[in-house]
């Protein structure tokens, strides 16, 4: 969580964090069905409490820590119904957002002189716009909206569960998480882009290096179609 941005980019996108979960998807096959139980009870406890801690984190980039917590969560409920293929199909297109997540909220943190509270910043869809817009049409993708990375993934996971012979509980928890995450993301939307601009500086805020935003450029459009593309 405190490791320079780009680091952050890269180890909790498609590296450490998702490592293990890779290795448990390669070894599906050795689950026993006391293994599945008690993985989809961790697996959903874990989704939950990082989907609460992050509605009330106000440091930028511990909420997408936990959002990156969260999306473990929700791959091993995936893995725990038994769908290792739907489940690595989450992982490969999760470090593409969460890779244009980091380095949007980068280019926010060093645009206001490293500071990370997100009660101080606000109103950017004035100094950042294109920020803003990656950074706004990958918060919809992770909450579901028809026809980005979201939907191919998240559609075909709530499928599964309903379809499923689970408990009310399962369901409850699973719901109320997903539930969550579009109130911490759209939280989040308030206080960095909506709100009021609280940063005093002697320094205007400006868009940035001509090669951040493309890179963000080139992120966006696999964010958009690689749902699609990889389905």
């Amino acid at each position: 969580m405190a490791a320079p941005t780009p680091v952050s980019s890269l180890v909790h996108s498609s590296t450490l964090v998702t490592a293990g979960v890779y290795l448990l998807i390669r070894f599906n096959f050795c689950f026993n069905e006391g293994l599945i139980y008690f993985l989809l009870f961790i697996s959903r406890i874990t989704m939950f409490m990082s989907g609460l801690g992050a509605r009330f984190e106000f440091d930028l980039k511990k909420i997408i820590a936990l959002s990156t917590l969260r999306q473990l969560g929700l791959i091993m409920i995936i893995l725990s119904l038994g769908r290792y293929e739907l489940a690595f199909f989450h992982l490969l297109t999760h470090a593409l957002f969460k890779a244009l997540l980091f380095i949007c909220a980068g280019n926010i943190i060093h645009r206001v002189g490293d500071f990370q509270d997100i009660r101080y910043i606000g109103g950017f869809i004035k100094f950042l716009p294109m920020t803003c817009v990656y950074f706004n049409i990958r918060n919809l993708s992770l909450c579901g909206l028809p026809f980005l990375r979201g939907f191919y993934s998240k559609d075909l996971v709530a499928e599964i569960m309903r379809m499923g012979y689970l408990r009310l509980y399962v369901y409850l928890i699973f719901y109320i998480s997903i539930g969550l995450t579009v109130c911490y993301r759209f939280r989040l939307v308030y206080y960095s882009f909506v709100g009021r601009f609280n940063f005093l500086s002697l320094n205007s805020v400006y868009e940035g290096r001509v090669t951040m935003i493309k890179g963000m450029g080139g992120l966006i459009f696999l964010v958009i179609f690689i749902g699609r593309i990889l389905r």
